[in-house]
C-alpha cells in the first residue's frame, strides 16, 4: 500500500477543473505536497460547486474536466513523484434536478417496479406506496401542475410520469394522483419524509450501499480509477450515514486492493474508531481541536465565561443547551426520521406511539456521540438510555422496553442484518439517526449560540473544553503515533466553520479578555444588537477575518444567525430582526469609529496572532499524522464557513512567493509569506527525510517562560514552537532553556546548535518557531522525487 506524507486539497469545479489542477502539479511539488487531494469527481448537479451531490455515478463529471482531465492530474502527479487523493460520497445523491439522475428519475417513474427501488432508502408503507416529495410552496399548488408529454411539471420543476398514467388526457391533477411519488408542501418534509437523506437536505437522498449490487454499480468507476493506476487512495464522506460502516469499509478495501483510505469521522475526546473499521484514520477533526487548544489561555476562561454571561442574560450551560437544541431538531427538521424509527419498533411491545417518538427522540438527543457500531459503543447508548430516564422519568418505563430493541439485543447484530426488518433494522436505523442529530443540533445550531471563544466551536470540538496544557497535548500525539500513524491531521478544511488563521486570531482573545470586554461594550453601543451571543460571534469573527469586505461578512452574518436560531431562522427569518443585522454589518464599513476600533485592536494582536497562526501550523506539519494544506492555506487563511472558504486561490502569486524564497528571501515573522516558508520547509522535509519522524517523545523546556513552549521530538526533527506569546512581553524568553538530544540544523533559518542546553530566544530570534533537524544533508530547497 502506498501513502502519503502530506496531501495539498483542491477544490475541483467548472472554475477550477482537473486540467487547471494539472497545471499547479509542479507548484505543489516544489511546495513539497506529498499527494494531490481532489474534491469529489463523479457528475454531480450542474452548477454544483462542492461535488457532493453526485447524481451520475458512472462518470467523471465533464463539467469538472471529466475522466480526461483526471487522467492528466494523475499522469502529472506520478510523474512528479506524487500520489493522488480523492474525496468519494457513498451516502446519498442529489435528486434535486431529477431528470439530471437517471437512478431517481427510474425510481420516480417506476416506484417499486423500478430496479432502483432497492438502491434508495424509502419507507413506501409510510406513503402509502409513494415516495413524498416536498416540493410545492403550499398545498393548494397542485392546481399549478401541468401535464407536458411524458412529464409532470411544477414550474421548473420536471418529474415523469408512470407508464400510461396520462394516455386517457385526464387533468395534471387527477394524472398526478397515479404517480409513484405525491409532490407536498415543502413543510411536511419534516414530519412525513419517507426516505432517509442527508441530515435534514431534501436534495440529497440516502443510498443503500450496503446492498452488495448497489455498492458495486455505484463504485465501479471510482474503483476504475486505482485499477488503471490514476487513484492511490480514497477519502470517504460521511460514513457514519451507512447502514454497516464495517462491512463498507471492508468491500472497499477489498475493491480497491488495498489502497489507502481515510473516512470523514467525527471524533469526541477521548473516543476511538473501531478496530475492525478497514482504514488508516480519520481526516483529522480530532487533532485539530487538540492544536487550537494550545494556544488558549487557561486565565481567559472566567472572564469570557462572564462576559458571554452578561451578553446572553445569565449562565449558560453547553450540556444542557446541546441537550435542547438537539431535541429542537428531533421535534423539528429530523421529526420524519424520528417517527420512521418508532415505525419499526415490533409489534407486541405496548408502547403508546406517541410516547415512543418522545423517548427516541430523548434517547438521541442524550448521546455523547454521533453514533455506535454495535456492539461496539454500546455504553454510549446505554449512557444515553440512563440520562433520559433521569431527565424524564415518565420515560423510563418506555426507555426501558427501546433499549434491548436499538441495542441490538433483541435479535441479530445490525450489521449482519442490515436489510432486515423489525428490531434489527430498528437498531441499524437509528444507529444512522443519532450522527444527524449530532450534526445538526451541535454543529451547525449549538456551534453559532455558545459563543463565549468561537475558535472552539469548530468542527469535531468540544467547545466546553477550554484548553490543552502541554502534557496532554503530548499524551494525545504520543496516542497518535502509536494507534493511527497514516491519520490526516487537518487545520482547515472545506468543512471548518473558521480558516486556521481566524481561529488563531481568536484564540487570543483569551489572552486579552479585558480588552475584548471593553471593545465588545463599545461596539455594542455604536451598532446594537438585540442578540447578545450573536453579536459576541459576529464581532470576533470580524476580527478573526479582518481585513474582510461587505459581501462576505453580510452574507456570513445572515448564516451565522440563521443556523444559530434564536433570533431568525432560514423557514422564518424575522424581518426587523435581520434589519439590525444588515445594519450592524454595515457600520462596519460605514461608522469610522467602528472600523478604527477594530484595526487597532487587530494591529494590536498582529505579533502574537502571526507566532499563533505559524506555531499552529508548524505543529500541524511536523505531528504525527499526514498534514493536508487546504487549498491556499500556506498563506494566510481567513476565510469564514462554506462558501466563503471556496474563494478562488492565486497559485500564481503563492508559486512567485516560493521562487523568492526558494532564492534566498527572508521574511519578516509577521509576512505572510513567514507561513509559506514555515510550510514549504516542514513539507519538504517530512517528504525527503521521513526517516526523521518515526516517533515521538514531548519536550520540556526549563525556565521562567517553560509554559510559553511547545516542542517535540520526531525521531530525528525536533519541532519547537511558541504559545500564549502575551505572557511573553516584557521578559521575553530570558533564562529559559531547551535540551537538545543531538545536533540540529533549523531548517528555517539555517543555523545549527549543537548537541545540549540551548536558549529558546537563540532558537526563536528570528521567528516564533523552529524545526530542527539531525542531518540535513538531503536537499530541503528542491523535490528529488519519492525517496520513501
Amino acid at each position: 500500500m502506498r501513502t502519503p506524507v502530506s496531501t495539498y486539497r483542491l477544490q475541483i469545479r467548472s472554475t477550477f477543473t482537473l486540467q487547471d489542477a494539472q497545471r499547479q502539479v509542479q507548484y505543489l511539488s516544489d511546495l513539497g505536497a506529498d499527494w494531490v487531494y481532489l474534491s469529489p469527481l463523479l457528475t454531480a448537479e450542474e452548477g454544483s460547486d462542492h461535488g457532493y451531490d453526485v447524481v451520475d455515478l458512472s462518470a467523471v463529471d465533464p463539467a469538472r474536466g471529466g475522466e480526461a482531465g483526471l487522467e492528466a492530474v494523475a499522469t502529472a502527479a506520478h510523474a512528479a513523484g506524487m500520489g493522488v487523493l480523492v474525496d468519494i460520497v457513498p451516502n446519498h445523491m442529489g435528486v434535486a434536478t431529477p431528470a439530471q439522475n437517471p437512478w431517481w428519475w427510474s425510481l420516480l417513474k417506476e416506484g417499486q417496479g423500478s430496479r432502483y427501488a432497492e438502491a434508495f432508502d424509502v419507507d413506501w408503507a409510510a406513503g402509502k406506496g409513494r415516495i413524498l416529495l416536498p416540493v410545492l410552496g403550499s398545498a393548494d399548488d397542485v392546481a399549478s401542475l401541468k401535464v407536458v408529454g411524458d412529464e409532470l411539471h411544477y414550474y421548473d420543476h420536471r418529474f415523469p410520469l408512470a407508464e400510461g398514467s396520462a394516455d386517457d388526457g385526464a387533468d395534471a391533477v387527477t394524472v398526478h394522483g397515479r404517480q409513484h411519488y405525491e409532490l407536498v408542501d415543502w413543510r411536511r418534509a419534516d414530519t412525513d419524509l419517507n426516505y432517509r437523506r442527508f441530515f435534514a437536505v431534501n436534495t440529497l437522498a440516502g443510498l443503500r450501499v450496503e446492498v452488495p449490487w448497489v455498492f458495486d454499480e455505484s463504485h465501479e468507476q471510482i474503483l476504475s480509477w486505482v485499477r488503471r493506476g490514476w487513484v492511490d487512495g480514497l477519502r470517504v464522506d460521511h460514513p457514519d450515514g451507512l447502514a454497516d460502516p464495517a462491512g463498507y469499509l471492508e468491500r472497499l478495501k477489498a475493491g480497491s486492493g488495498g489502497a489507502y483510505v481515510l473516512v470523514e469521522k467525527i471524533l469526541e475526546p477521548g473516543e476511538v474508531m473501531p478496530p475492525e473499521f478497514a482504514t488508516e484514520g480519520t481526516t483529522g477533526y480530532d487533532a485539530l481541536a487538540q492544536v487550537d487548544r494550545i494556544f488558549v489561555d487557561p486565565a481567559g476562561e472566567e472572564p469570557l465565561t462572564a462576559l458571554d454571561a452578561e451578553l446572553r442574560g445569565g449562565p449558560c450551560d453547553y450540556a444542557e443547551m446541546i441537550h435542547g437544541t438537539k431535541r429542537e431538531v428531533t421535534d423539528g427538521i429530523l421529526n420524519s426520521e424520528i417517527r420512521r424509527l418508532s415505525r419499526l419498533i415490533p409489534e407486541g411491545t405496548g408502547l403508546e406511539p406517541e410516547a415512543a417518538v418522545d423517548a427516541l427522540a430523548e434517547i438521541i438527543s442524550n448521546f455523547d456521540v454521533y453514533r455506535t457500531y454495535l456492539p461496539f459503543g454500546v455504553e454510549h447508548l446505554e449512557a444515553a438510555a440512563q440520562a433520559s430516564r433521569r431527565r424524564r422519568p415518565e420515560l423510563a418505563a418506555t426507555v426501558d422496553v427501546l433499549l434491548p430493541l436499538l441495542s441490538g439485543q433483541a435479535g441479530d447484530a445490525p450489521e449482519a442484518t442490515a436489510t432486515g426488518t423489525g428490531s434489527d433494522q430498528l437498531a441499524t436505523r437509528f444507529q444512522q439517526t443519532s450522527g444527524m442529530v449530532m450534526a445538526k443540533g451541535v454543529e451547525d445550531c449549538a456551534f453559532y449560540r455558545y459563543t463565549r471563544l468561537t475558535s472552539l466551536t469548530e468542527v469535531g470540538a468540544d467547545p466546553s473544553m477550554w484548553s490543552r496544557t502541554p502534557e496532554q497535548f503530548h499524551a494525545f500525539m504520543a496516542e497518535r503515533q502509536q494507534r493511527e500513524p497514516l491519520a490526516m491531521n487537518a487545520l482547515s478544511t472545506h468543512d471548518t466553520k473558521r480558516g486556521e488563521d481566524v481561529r488563531a486570531r481568536i484564540s487570543l482573545i483569551s489572552e486579552y479578555p479585558k480588552e475584548w470586554a471593553a471593545l465588545i461594550s463599545r461596539l455594542q453601543e455604536l451598532a446594537p444588537l438585540p442578540d447578545g451571543p450573536l453579536a459576541n460571534l459576529l464581532w470576533q469573527s470580524t476580527v478573526g477575518a479582518w481585513p474582510i469586505d461587505r459581501q462576505r461578512l453580510q452574507g456570513y452574518a445572515e448564516k451565522a444567525a440563521r443556523e444559530a436560531g434564536n433570533s431568525t431562522t432560514w423557514t422564518d427569518q424575522n424581518e426587523e430582526f435581520e434589519k439590525a443585522l444588515t445594519a450592524l454589518v454595515d457600520a462596519v464599513f460605514d461608522v469610522p469609529e467602528i472600523g478604527t476600533l477594530i484595526s487597532d485592536f487587530v494591529e494590536t494582536l498582529r505579533r502574537h496572532w502571526t507566532s499563533n497562526a505559524l506555531s499552529a501550523k508548524m505543529i500541524q506539519l511536523t505531528a504525527p499524522g499526514v498534514p493536508d494544506i487546504y487549498q491556499g492555506s500556506e498563506l494566510w487563511e481567513q476565510s469564514l464557513t462554506d462558501p466563503d472558504n471556496r474563494r478562488p486561490i492565486d497559485f500564481a502569486l503563492r508559486s512567485r512567493i516560493l521562487q523568492d524564497l526558494d532564492d534566498g528571501a527572508t521574511p519578516s515573522a509577521t509576512d505572510d509569506e513567514a507561513k509559506l516558508l514555515v510550510t514549504s520547509r516542514a513539507l519538504r522535509l517530512r517528504r525527503d527525510r521521513p526517516d526523521l519522524f518515526t516517533s515521538y517523545t514531548g519536550l520540556a523546556a526549563d525556565g521562567p517562560a517553560a509554559a510559553h513552549v511547545l516542542a517535540f521530538d520526531r525521531g530525528g526533527a525536533i519541532t519547537v514552537t511558541t504559545r500564549l506569546p502575551r505572557g511573553l512581553d516584557g521578559t521575553g524568553w530570558s533564562g529559559t532553556t531547551l535540551e537538545l538530544p543531538y545536533p540540529v540544523t533549523d531548517v528555517l533559518s539555517g543555523s545549527s546548535y549543537p548537541a545540549g542546553r540551548t536558549a529558546v530566544a537563540e532558537l526563536l530570534q528570528q521567528y516564533p518557531v523552529a524545526l530542527l533537524a539531525t542531518d540535513t544533508n538531503a536537499d530541503n530547497h528542491g523535490n528529488e522525487g519519492d525517496q520513501r
